[in-house]
């Protein structure tokens, strides 16, 4: 008989999970039954109540995962659920962990991650629970996590001793049953359906001067690399770096942007490799380039939907049904839309807002310009697919144009569509107050019809969608300033922080012009950007002279 506790317990204000969870630094989480509160508040919204529920569980390896994974634990033996699945050593993928909710048919899963934040003691942590198609807990239901956190007066959990995830098996405590798998056999396997891994092994195998260097920045996705570039399609461990998972992600910030995954860039550059890709902690994200080209996340999921019937079997059997794309994305992914003749949607940032569509069969593919690329294939956007997206389109193409390299790719792809120059200047970890303010002025801007530099404003906006599927509106997604040329920026606040807040300024400027499609992205936006830091007043909100980031 296993002994339940119940203890009293004071609530915390500030457990409001974002569109991907809740995230804090790790400080935060070691308050005083600050994690159990928010573990005790996810137990009490699971569908169909906690009694005989199933649930994955695991995380992308980073600092205090254990700690929380044994939390879990024992507050799933209290609250009757029947079966924890647990990937060894709790480590899975983001996308993997929504693949596993839905093949395994679980009532859904809790997720230890704070994507591309950094890791360790002095750092973050997260915790997002999913739900039974696999994607992130709509609004509705974290409200009600929210609401119940605020109310909380008691914990319920059993008394048990730690329990050893690391070995293959079944165990069982009380009326809980923890099945431990290896949570990359079903995710490879299913990459196998999707994609013809015989023509990349055969690729690979015929042109042994095409380099690959795949970077898992020591997050999870690091052991799914080596399974599939090393065991899978042949290539040797060299074609890995930072491959190994590791609490604080070996230092760095395991976000996949030139900035952050600069090793990986430098190496493509000098030893002049053909197809370099990263993906982040937690698996989600991707970047893909190759030498003398960058793939920006907004031309990634525009090339991929053009190719999508043409390269990957999975499309040639499902068929493409629609695309989408998050508001601030380019809007080059509309312009494959309009050509194939298929629906799209803009949706506001937030990977459950293509959810929805999915669920509903009007969606197979859609991306965000933040390097999160997917399809309806999971419920979350997925590093590891899009990679080997952009290798299937690579082995395709080179059938019938031997030497294609991703930037031939890219520059095909321009001049089927034009161009559509993008870039995103990241202000991190500002004050909020400073941060609100600005957003503040942005709406109390009347400056349509003005004319700066040459661009004239056609329109200013704050985003909102009205969800097609279930009705639902979301409002003050963020602040839109048009040009009557097509141009635009876009500006707002970002939720994935735990510190400050992130100011996102997204500036996009198409051209149809041949002698343009080879130009520096930042030489062609340069007298836009210009504008928009005008208009915006970053510099003066922010005290910043430049951006943390520029992607």
């Amino acid at each position: 008989m296993v002994e339940t506790l119940t203890v009293p317990t004071q609530p915390y204000d500030d457990q409001k999970p974002g569109t991907s969870g809740l995230r804090k630094r790790v400080k935060v989480f070691q308050q005083k039954n600050y994690t159990e509160n928010f573990i005790q508040s996810v137990m009490k919204v699971i569908e169909g109540g906690s009694q005989g529920a199933t649930l994955v569980v695991g995380g992308d390896g980073r600092y205090y995962l254990d700690e929380v994974m044994q939390i879990i634990i024992k507050f799933s033996v209290a609250a009757g659920i029947k079966k924890l699945i647990i990937p060894r050593d709790g480590l899975v993928s983001t996308p993997a962990g929504s693949h596993l909710i839905r093949k395994l048919g679980a009532t859904g899963g809790i997720l230890l991650t704070a994507s591309h934040n950094p890791g360790g003691p002095d750092k973050d942590f997260g915790i997002k629970y999913n739900v039974r198609n696999g994607g992130p807990a709509p609004e509705n239901v974290t409200n009600k996590i929210f609401d119940i956190s605020k109310s909380l007066t008691q914990l319920q959990y059993a008394n048990i001793p730690s329990v050893d995830y690391s070995q293959l098996g079944t165990q069982t405590i009380g009326s809980l049953t923890i099945q431990v798998i290896d949570g990359i056999d079903d995710y490879v396997a299913f990459m196998k359906e999707i994609f013809d891994f015989d023509a990349i092994r055969s690729f690979l195998k015929n042109n042994p001067k095409f380099k690959v260097l795949f970077d898992g920045m020591h997050g999870v996705t690091g052991i799914y690399g080596e399974r599939l570039f090393v065991q899978e399609f042949g290539l040797s461990q060299n074609s890995l770096m930072r491959y190994k998972p590791l609490p604080d992600f070996g230092g760095e910030h395991p976000d996949p942007n030139l900035t952050y995954a600069h090793e990986l860039v430098e190496r493509v550059e000098s030893e002049q490799i053909d197809f370099g890709a990263a993906s982040d902690g937690d698996g989600d994200r991707n970047m893909v380039l190759g030498k003398n080209a960058f793939v920006t996340p907004s031309d990634s999921v525009a090339v991929i939907a053009h190719y999508a019937r043409e390269a990957i079997p999975y499309f040639q059997k499902t068929g493409v049904h629609g695309l989408a794309r998050s508001m601030p994305t380019s809007r080059a992914l509309d312009l494959v839309a309009q050509k194939l003749n298929l629906e799209h949607f803009e949706v506001p940032t937030g990977w459950k807002f293509f959810g929805n569509l999915m669920d509903a069969g009007r969606c197979s593919i859609c991306g965000e310009e933040s390097f999160g690329t997917g399809s309806d294939h999971v419920r979350e956007k997925d590093g590891v697919w899009a990679i080997l997206a952009w290798l299937s389109i690579v082995v395709h193409v080179n059938k019938t144009k031997p030497g294609m390299g991703i930037q031939d790719i890219l520059q095909e792809h321009y001049k089927t569509y034009g161009r559509n120059f993008f870039s995103r200047y990241d202000y991190e970890e500002v004050d909020s107050k400073e941060a609100n303010n600005l957003i503040q002025h942005l709406r109390e801007l009347d400056i349509t019809n003005q004319t700066f530099e040459g661009f004239t404003v056609s329109e200013v906006d704050d985003f909102s969608y009205r969800d097609p599927i279930d009705g639902s509106v979301s409002s003050h997604q963020g602040m839109r300033v048009m040009f009557k040329d097509g141009s635009r920026f876009v500006v707002r606040l970002s939720g994935t922080g735990s510190h400050g807040a992130t100011i996102r300024l997204y500036v996009e400027k198409y051209s149809n012009d041949p002698s343009e499609y080879a130009a520096d992205t930042q030489k062609a936006l340069e007298s836009l950007i210009r504008v928009a830091l005008d208009i915006t007043r970053l510099k003066q909100f922010t005290g910043r002279d430049k951006p943390t980031v520029i992607t």
